[in-house]
């Protein structure tokens, strides 16, 4: 007798998008645990949390400017330097729609509300992945694997205007965005995030301590 598979909606469900992104041999450089979180997924509109704190983070004049002047279209990045040693929060929501994922992340403060950013990443476009901040701003991303971390690199910048995609010359696009994954064991990581100028130096370096979702 045949029996029927029982099936589980609230389980998470293998995933193969990074792993295809990086291939098999980068691929199985990466420690398992990075394996685990980056090789599962949850049902379409479903979330998962993970909770850590601000451990670091510095800006020099030109960063703080930037950081300052990009909260007119959504704050996308970090820009209050008392967010060390508060609470951080990030969110994981699978894009019941499409092929994606919808990012939020929340920077606690020393006053007033935490900081949120939103963003939407799309495996799609030249590099096969792409984040969305809002604003019609775009950027495309290349991922690396090594032996300790995970890492997304800007490769351009663009504009969605009108269903068409205009990319954005080097010497209008912010910098060079590496945003990493590094495994701490324990069932803790390091997200990572660093800015750097050709012209202004490093812009906004910060890190913060996470923990795996219970």
């Amino acid at each position: 007798m045949q029996m029927n598979k029982i099936q589980h909606p609230d389980l998470p469900i293998a995933d193969s998008r990074f792993h295809i992104l990086v291939g098999p041999k980068n691929w199985n450089r990466l420690p398992a645990t990075i394996r685990q979180r980056f090789g599962k997924r949850v049902r379409g509109g479903d979330s998962v949390t993970y909770q850590g704190i601000v451990s670091a983070m510095q800006m020099n004049w030109a960063g703080r400017v930037f950081a300052q002047a990009a909260r007119l279209i959504g704050a996308p990045l970090p820009y209050d330097l008392s967010s060390v040693g508060r609470p951080a929060v990030v969110i994981v929501t699978e894009d019941i729609a499409g092929d994606g994922q919808f990012w939020v992340r929340q920077y606690g403060r020393q006053s007033g509300f935490p900081q949120v950013v939103h963003s939407s990443k799309r495996f799609a476009g030249p590099t096969g992945l792409e984040e969305y901040i809002g604003y019609g701003i775009g950027m495309a991303l290349k991922v690396e694997a090594s032996e300790t971390a995970l890492l997304f690199k800007s490769d351009h910048y663009f504009l969605s205007i009108l269903g068409r995609r205009v990319r954005l010359p080097k010497h209008l696009s912010p910098g060079a965005l590496v945003v990493g994954h590094h495994d701490l064991a324990d069932g803790k990581f390091r997200f990572s995030l660093s800015l750097k100028s050709k012209l202004f130096g490093q812009l906004i370096h910060q890190d913060a301590i996470f923990e795996d979702s219970k």
